[in-house]
């Protein structure tokens, strides 16, 4: 049972990171391999926030993810768009937005390391125990949860009861179409390229409660993200969300059970085994 949990609470924390690049994948279709970065630079902004003004991460959010959301839209209007507007096929536009967000991953990843340096940094917040069925758990862990799961709730709200939200689905599904019922759909790309940003930064204030993190491990949080989408279904929150559980269960029971420095080879096995047995992911469906 005490596996169950803390992966649980671990992969609460890893569906907001998925659901982020869901969308910036599955409605912008940008393959965007600076996720991470965006995530650690909320890490630090969270220990800033925290160190400096007190601020908890989870207020801090309020902050955080509202910049992150500027920032992201900033570099889709500028970065972005361009290659969406010369892009001749769907297949085009994914080659060329890796490329480009391949290096900004490496810019980005050269000035977190210059400003903040190359140490690991964690800080103090809710670290002590709550018992939950018997056993102790750190409370940041929890409120990190609980306030993951606050925010997929919102999202989903604001995906499946506003006429917004139905809109940004409907250019998921087909952008096409979408322009037939007058849905602008680069307006809606840009917006869900930025929430998706804001999500990924609402995750990393939460996961620097209780991970400790550096300026280079951008590039891990990305590869699970991108784990997690495929396994999932690219596009589809419900797959993302119940990807991330899986692996977050997956990882805990090998750092629990085996040896916690197999936990990379337990995702790739995972990963691995949802693709022979669904290879369209979870919630995806199978090309006719």
């Amino acid at each position: 049972m005490s596996i169950i949990i803390t992966g649980l609470l671990l992969g609460g924390t890893y569906a907001l990171i998925a659901v982020g690049l869901t969308l910036q994948y599955g409605v912008a279709r940008i393959m965007n391999l600076a996720n991470g970065e965006n995530l650690v630079f909320a890490c630090f902004m969270a220990l800033w926030l925290f160190s400096t003004f007190g601020i908890n991460p989870v207020f801090g959010i309020v902050l955080i993810a509202p910049a992150s959301f500027v920032l992201s839209w900033a570099i889709y209007r500028f970065g972005l768009k361009p290659l969406v507007n010369r892009a001749k096929s769907r297949g085009q536009l994914e080659v060329d937005s890796i490329l480009v967000t391949f290096g900004l991953m490496f810019a980005f990843q050269g000035l977190m390391l210059l400003v903040f340096g190359g140490r690991d940094q964690t800080y103090h917040f809710l670290d002590m125990a709550v018992p939950i069925l018997g056993q102790n758990y750190g409370l940041n862990r929890v409120v990190a949860f609980v306030a993951a799961a606050l925010i997929a709730g919102l999202l989903y709200m604001f995906l499946y009861r506003t006429r917004y939200g139905t809109a940004i689905r409907a250019v998921a599904v087909d952008p096409v179409s979408a322009r037939l019922v007058a849905v602008d759909v680069p307006r809606a790309s840009a917006f869900a390229f930025a929430l998706g940003g804001a999500l990924t930064a609402a995750a990393g204030a939460l996961l620097s409660s209780y991970y400790t993190f550096n300026a280079a491990m951008g590039v891990t949080f990305t590869m699970k993200a991108l784990i997690i989408v495929i396994m999932g279904g690219v596009g589809d929150i419900r797959g993302a969300i119940i990807a991330a559980l899986l692996l977050g269960l997956a990882e805990t029971a090998v750092a629990s059970l085996i040896d916690p420095g197999l936990t990379i080879a337990a995702t790739y096995a995972l990963f691995v085994l949802v693709l022979l047995i669904r290879p369209q992911g979870i919630f995806g469906r199978r090309v006719s």
